[in-house]
């Protein structure tokens, strides 16, 4: 086995830029933040400064292994994204489509049973309990305009 350089790598079906060094290559992939790409790197005993364009095929494949199932690779269940998933009960870790597919589904549970964030999800608002007085207006302008209320003023 060479280790060839390659431009482009594919991992779980997003390209990443062989360039990049190892840890920062896997937050490319949606649903991998930097505590699971660590997590990865230590369980799979890869170099942190690794190139992904260096890697061989064996190396992305266990990567691969990893992240389908990192529980059972000692991947503490801490780090993943769905920790007692409502249909299954079991401790998931989501990523790509996946993961946009698991959260439109739970905003749309939301609505359909009417709780509070479903609500504010249907309404468009912030949900986590925000501030709305001041930000998030989408578009409108915070504030008076004074030469419009002068302007008005003299038209009465």
């Amino acid at each position: 086995m060479s280790r060839e350089y390659r431009h482009i790598v594919r991992i779980m079906g997003k390209d990443i830029d062989g360039s990049k060094n190892l840890l920062n290559g896997l937050t490319n992939i949606r649903g991998i933040g930097a505590s699971l790409a660590n997590a990865i790197v230590k369980s799979g005993n890869f170099r942190r400064d690794a190139i992904i364009g260096n890697l061989i095929d064996a190396e992305i494949e266990k990567i691969e292994k990893i992240i389908e199932d990192p529980s059972s690779h000692g991947i503490p269940s801490f780090i993943f994204n769905r920790k007692k998933d409502l249909e299954s009960g079991r401790d998931l870790h989501l990523i790509g489509p996946d993961l946009e597919l698991r959260i439109k589904n739970d905003v749309d549970f939301m609505r359909s049973i009417k709780s509070w964030k479903g609500v504010r999800h249907s309404l468009g608002l912030k949900v986590r309990g925000q501030r709305t007085k001041s930000t998030g207006r989408k578009g409108r302008s915070v504030g008076v305009k004074k030469k419009t209320l002068i302007a008005q003023a003299r038209k009465k």
